[in-house]
């Protein structure tokens, strides 16, 4: 455990000390709408850039530790009304890059938007993540490979029909995952290999709707994780789900999944978490905890797409609740700081303004760490004070 990291910071600090200096630097103007050719220029956004760049929360993280964010793109932003935004809002792209050590292609990875016809590839956006990454010196974590959700309709169609058997699903499965991470071999560091295989229910099973495992059987799970580690064996492969922050049910699933797959020598390097989390639950107090469990078995353990939803009415979120949000997205952070091999921390998104939470939660919101106008939230402060408290 990171004796150094594993700390507890007065929340009253935040807005006290470090962080108005900061925001006075910081803090970029408020983006236009996008165009074809980009948001017009700012008559300081070269300067406020820089500023954000010696003081994002990439400068102040430790060493040990990669501090990411998803690239908005792709799913519900194609009809969002918006020109994609990784691609034509320059602003925050240049925050994006300023502030994160990692970035996570927020679907332009998924199936559907990667492979929309069988064996014809959409590289181009997911390309100029990559390429975007390694120019400012990002890690680039891949999601995701085997996943019931958001692929193509020629897949789904296929198989629901017959037109597509057992043994040419295999195949396409093989053949899609040899592709894509091969595409990325020593460019993707992490990849989400198996993604949401357990239910939510009491006692969780595998997915019903799953039908990679349903038609194929368990241990096309297996499989998985060897075509990824051929294809690239320096890449760090990852179990990934959401609601199992906490020691509870579906976490021991993956508890007792993980330990049966190390059992037959599978090449599962990690355990990752979600963390996407509301308010009308209570914060996962055991998350330390679990991801410690999951240290213990070997794992690289991982907080992949962290978010903080809350009930928004008109006029946003109250002071009250930026507070508490602060506060989860903090307690995140230490857990993960707090035990060794989390090394890696990505939050779901950067800006309200293209949070995908108000499209899939009615009446939510505000579960960012900046506002729309990129101004950050006492989240953002808390995740900076923490991060640089864990350098000393």
């Amino acid at each position: 455990m990171r004796s150094s990291r594993n700390r507890t910071l007065a929340r009253g600090a935040v807005g006290l000390g470090l962080a108005p200096l900061l925001l006075a630097a910081a803090v970029l103007p408020a983006s236009a709408a996008p165009g074809p050719q980009g948001p017009p220029p700012h008559a300081n956004e070269d300067q406020s850039y820089g500023q954000a760049k010696q003081n994002g929360l990439r400068t102040v993280a430790p060493d040990d530790l990669v501090i990411g964010t998803a690239a908005a793109g792709g799913g519900h932003h194609v009809t969002a009304g918006y020109p994609d935004p990784f691609t034509y809002d320059r602003q925050y792209r240049r925050i994006l890059n300023a502030e994160f050590s990692s970035v996570s292609p927020e679907n332009q990875m998924k199936w559907e938007f990667l492979e929309p016809e069988r064996g014809q590839y959409n590289w181009g956006p997911a390309d100029a993540i990559v390429e975007n990454a390694e120019r400012n010196g990002q890690a680039v974590r891949g999601h995701t490979l085997l996943w019931h959700s958001q692929n193509p309709a020629w897949l789904t169609e296929g198989v629901a029909s017959g037109e597509i058997d057992d043994a040419e699903l295999r195949q396409i499965l093989e053949d899609h995952i040899r592709t894509v991470v091969g595409r990325y071999a020593g460019r993707i560091d992490q990849w989400d290999v198996a993604n949401e295989i357990f239910t939510d229910a009491a006692t969780p099973r595998l997915r019903p709707e799953n039908f990679w495992i349903q038609r194929l059987g368990p241990g096309i799970v297996a499989d998985a994780f060897r075509w990824a580690h051929e294809a690239d064996p320096q890449a760090t492969l990852f179990l990934n789900d959401y609601a199992v922050e906490h020691i509870g049910p579906k976490s021991d699933a993956y508890y007792a999944l993980a330990q049966d797959l190390l059992a037959q020598g599978v090449p599962l390097h990690g355990f990752a978490v979600q963390a996407h989390l509301s308010f009308e639950y209570s914060f996962p107090a055991s998350l330390q905890e679990n991801l410690q469990r999951f240290d213990d078995l070997g794992l690289e353990t991982a907080v992949t797409e962290l978010d903080v939803r809350m009930p928004v009415a008109e006029g946003g979120p109250t002071e009250a609740q930026l507070e508490q949000q602060a506060d989860w997205y903090q307690q995140a952070l230490e857990a993960c700081l707090g035990v060794e091999e989390c090394n890696s921390f990505t939050i779901w998104g950067f800006t309200d303004e293209y949070s995908w939470v108000p499209y899939f939660f009615e009446g939510t919101g505000a579960a960012n760490v900046m506002f729309e106008d990129y101004e950050r939230k006492p989240a953002y402060w808390a995740l900076h004070e923490t991060l640089a408290a864990a350098q000393d």
